[in-house]
């Protein structure tokens, strides 16, 4: 059966039965993409003095289930979907994948469901990466293709900052904000090495372009990307910090640079990816002046790391990847346009406005968390048909 575009399917007989778990992106990618709307809405309503959350300070609480519950669903999704495609090796579907979704879910309940032992707590939660980072280690381990080892290793340092957040919560350290810090840093190293391998390979099929990928860029981008990564957590307010970060910031540009083709323009599957990853590099560029003395940067880059990158690239991501796994044509609906519209907006006004206007900082989270809402609303809608029915063209996935 041909590919179908979305504008074409009311032309074909509707589907028929349910696939939420045939594969790992369909469970995790909506639910992240709920759960990014459900959890910035709790957010708003913290900020206004509206709720309560227990245990964990607020900004801590926020900042986890961003990373662990949002972050991480879309990591899993994708991971746990690619790594099919990279060994041949069906990975995790039907009820096994079933019991790996609910323990994800567990984890976020954990925090929200008054009166649970917090040891319980940190117990179910910090099991999720490590059983994700084993389902993922055994094909490609299997398969031979140490290149995407690096993965399963991330997800079990992804655990050890998981670990410091939960030894706060559990009072026996104040590491929270290593946690959290480490934690944005792996998620950022992890979206430098899948950037750099779909991005321009993603353009180059759709475009019939060449991107161009100089060996040297190549090799600086992962290198310069820790180094700077690993200064900012060493010493977060020092020259040698602020070097390594705006050497960063110059590879990732110039692998912009290569990526280009003024043609993306016209494809939003395409413009949201290449945006995302300008985010990535603008968040080095504040970190350098952050690390070189610039105090209000230091938001600034946290948020274009987090809403700029992680927020930009995984709502790409997840809209291209859903239309690929379900056998649809990959053009972004006229909605989902909107969205990446929004997601970039919700970015600028996080960035910018602490930057340039620090006494209007609530403000302009108030208004870059409805347009978050907004943009991954707006996924849902398009896409939860999709991710619970089964492909149009009849393949399993």
């Amino acid at each position: 059966m041909a590919l179908l575009p979305l504008d074409d399917l009311d032309k074909h007989p509707p589907l028929t039965g349910w696939a939420p778990f045939a594969l790992g992106f369909r469970p995790f990618f909506l639910a992240a993409g709920v759960f990014a709307v459900l959890l910035m809405a709790l957010w708003l309503l913290v900020l206004r003095g509206s709720l309560d959350l227990g245990e964990l300070p607020p900004q801590v609480w926020h900042g986890h289930e961003m990373l662990f519950g949002f972050a991480v669903a879309v990591i899993a999704g994708f991971l746990l979907t690619a790594a099919q495609n990279w060994t041949g090796i069906p990975i995790l579907s039907g009820p096994p994948l079933a019991a790996l979704f609910l323990l994800w879910l567990a984890g976020r309940l954990g925090f929200l469901v008054p009166g649970l032992p917090a040891e319980l707590v940190a117990l179910v939660d910090l099991a999720f990466l490590p059983a994700v980072a084993l389902v993922l280690a055994v094909p490609i381990l299997k398969a031979r293709q140490l290149h995407n080892a690096p993965f399963p290793v991330l997800l079990l340092v992804l655990t050890a900052a998981n670990a410091l957040v939960h030894l706060q919560a559990l009072g026996w350290a104040d590491t929270a904000g290593l946690g959290l810090h480490l934690a944005t840093y792996v998620v950022v190293t992890m979206m430098v090495l899948m950037g750099g391998r779909v991005i321009p390979s993603f353009t180059d099929n759709k475009l019939n372009t060449r991107a161009r990928r100089w060996k040297t860029i190549e090799i600086l981008a992962p290198v310069a990307t820790v180094g700077a990564l690993l200064a900012a957590l060493a010493a977060p307010y020092s020259l040698v910090t602020a070097l390594f970060a705006a050497i960063a910031a110059a590879v990732h540009v110039i692998r912009l640079v290569g990526w280009y083709t003024h043609k993306f323009w016209s494809v939003p599957l395409l413009w949201i990816l290449h945006l995302g990853y300008a985010w990535i590099a603008l968040g080095f560029a504040l970190l350098a002046l952050s690390a070189a003395g610039i105090s209000t940067a230091a938001v600034s880059a946290l948020h274009a790391f987090t809403t700029g990158g992680i927020g930009v690239l995984t709502l790409g991501m997840m809209a291209r990847v859903s239309l690929g796994h379900t056998g649809r044509v990959l053009e972004a609906a006229p909605l989902m346009t909107r969205a990446f519209v929004a997601i970039n907006l919700a970015a600028l006004l996080r960035v910018a406005l602490p930057l340039l206007f620090p006494g209007v900082y609530t403000q302009s989270m108030t208004a870059a968390g409805l347009l978050w809402m907004a943009a991954f609303g707006l996924f849902v809608v398009v896409y939860a048909p999709m991710l619970l029915r089964p492909r149009v063209d009849g393949k399993p996935g």
